[in-house]
């Protein structure tokens, strides 16, 4: 009969028969309900406590205008607390915060020190909070522990070192960075100072050919060209007065050798000068004493006149014997020697002749001199093409290094501004918000959230049970099940026929599943409000 039942297709379960399914087996899934949910529940009470301390920590931003100080550490900084991070929980540092704090002293025994820094490393939680630029502006540093005086100390100890440690770093990186500038520094002064001194021997070795003297050495060689133009033009004036001092040499000898007193005096126009002076002075004192009339007085005129008259004669004798001798006596070699019978003219002549003669020897000395000079600065001025080059590439070098030592000089000075804001903690550092929290409620385990658990592995285990017993059980308990199982149509029924005491235990029976049911309800909402309260 109930494989007749199983092959007719089901019509499903209408609420009525849900409700008939949890009046015959709400107990069946009232315990489980309950023990499940007491067994968590207890667990949480079971486990030991642990406390989460944290602390937030924010990134300040340099306090300076980048603009009149540029930080000179500029790594990124996730990568930073990374760095920062690996170091404070390195083991040497993790062990002095147990020693110091004496963490973990029941499992000191147990627990070797390389598993007491692996324990502590999951109890410490590190947070970043980013902006909406996904920049990190702060982050939060937690510790757990059974004991949250404890987790609020080494959440401190955590805290102070990485403010202190990011200092450290920020502080090491900038110096390390000037000392590198430094070096470069000094290595480009020397570089430059070599390049000074190639400039300065190149300058020394080719003075006056170098292309900044271009200028001057064309002023100079104008110069030189114009003092020799003079030096020559001087030169003709003076081999000129040479020819005329040795032709009037040659007059004044030729006269006094054609021309002689009679007493074998000197003659000559010389002679007839000193001649007509005495006679002006014999003439000068007869008139202080006479008259024009006085015999005396005529006679000296007279004589005055007649040697006037000879000098004029012996003046035009000596012109026309200058125009003969004049072809002859161009150079300064063909000037006669002094002769012992020369008159004070002749005498005076030689010594005109003789200052003009070192005059024409000092200017072809300074005509050759000049030549030379300028020949020097034709030569100067044809290689200047060939010294353009080579300083040209010697001051290329040269500007290259000044360029260089002058950039580095810039950095490293703006790096050492850098540095010094870094000691004096301007840069980017951390800041403690508020200082690290005490907990009161312990973070693990979450009563409450072991209370809701509970409530759902016991529904899971009291629903199993329940469904299962009513899945396993073949008893029918509707009419209507029972009818489609008989083969003829059921005219008449009967209802169930039950004593009083049948009806009393019945309704015992109700009321104890209601009973049960609000004590279950009554000791879950009693557990909830003490999780909640106690945490």
């Amino acid at each position: 009969m109930v494989d007749e039942l199983e092959e007719k297709p089901g019509e499903g379960l209408n609420l009525q028969q849900y409700v008939d399914v949890i009046r015959r087996r709400h107990m069946y899934f009232l315990i489980p309900f309950f023990l499940g949910w007491l067994v968590v529940w207890s667990a949480s009470w079971v486990l030991p406590s642990r406390y989460r301390s944290g602390t937030l920590i924010l990134v300040e931003q340099p306090s300076m205008p980048k603009d009149y100080v540029t930080p000179n550490v500029t790594d990124d900084l996730q990568a930073r607390l990374q760095s920062i991070t690996q170091q404070i929980l390195s083991r040497t540092r993790l062990l002095h915060i147990i020693d110091e704090l004496n963490l973990y002293a029941p499992n000191k025994g147990r627990l070797n020190p390389d598993e007491l820094v692996e324990r502590m490393r999951k109890d410490i939680e590190i947070e970043l909070v980013r902006d909406a630029r996904n920049q990190i502006t702060s982050f939060n540093v937690y510790y757990s522990s059974h004991d949250p005086h404890i987790a609020q100390q080494v959440t401190g100890e955590l805290t102070n070192l990485f403010i202190s440690e990011n200092l450290e770093l920020r502080q090491q990186k900038s110096e390390d960075t000037t000392k590198f500038l430094e070096q470069q520094l000094e290595t480009a002064r020397q570089t430059l100072a070599e390049q000074e001194e190639k400039v300065r021997a190149y300058k020394d070795q080719h003075l006056g050919e170098l292309p900044t003297q271009l200028n001057s050495n064309l002023q100079i060689l104008s110069g030189l060209q114009s003092q020799l133009q003079s030096e020559e033009d001087g030169l003709n004036a003076d081999r000129q007065q040479n020819a005329y001092l040795q032709s009037m040499l040659e007059q004044s000898r030729t006269l006094q050798r054609t021309t002689k007193s009679g007493d074998g005096g000197p003659v000559g126009i010389p002679a007839l000068d000193q001649q007509l002076d005495n006679l002006k002075a014999q003439l000068a004192d007869l008139s202080s004493h006479y008259t024009d009339r006085h015999p005396d007085v005529r006679k000296v005129k007279d004589e005055i006149a007649k040697v006037e008259k000879t000098r004029e004669q012996a003046l035009a004798d000596l012109k026309t014997g200058a125009a003969t001798t004049s072809g002859n006596s161009n150079s300064p070699e063909s000037t006669p020697d002094l002769d012992s019978r020369d008159g004070p003219g002749s005498i005076q002549l030689q010594g005109q002749l003789k200052a003009n003669q070192i005059d024409i020897t000092g200017k072809e000395h300074a005509i050759a001199d000049l030549k030379a000079k300028i020949n020097e600065y034709q030569g100067r001025l044809n290689q200047e093409p060939v010294r353009e080059q080579q300083f040209a590439d010697l001051t290329r070098g040269y500007e290259q290094s000044k360029a260089n030592y002058d950039e580095l000089l810039r950095k490293k000075n703006s790096s050492q501004m850098a540095t010094s804001m870094e000691l004096l903690q301007q840069g980017e550092h951390f800041q403690m918000i508020d200082p690290p929290s005490l907990p009161l409620k312990p973070d693990f385990p979450n009563r409450l959230k072991f209370c809701g658990i509970g409530l759902g592995v016991g529904i899971a285990l009291g629903g199993l049970l329940a469904g299962g017993t009513e899945f396993l059980d073949d008893r029918l308990y509707s009419e209507k099940a029972l009818k489609e199982l008989l083969p003829v149509t059921v005219i008449s029924e009967i209802p169930a026929i039950t004593t009083l005491e049948e009806d009393r235990k019945q309704e015992k029976r109700i009321w104890i599943s209601w009973a049960a049911t609000g004590i279950v309800f009554a000791t879950i909402l009693v557990g909830s409000a003490i999780s909640y309260l106690r945490g």
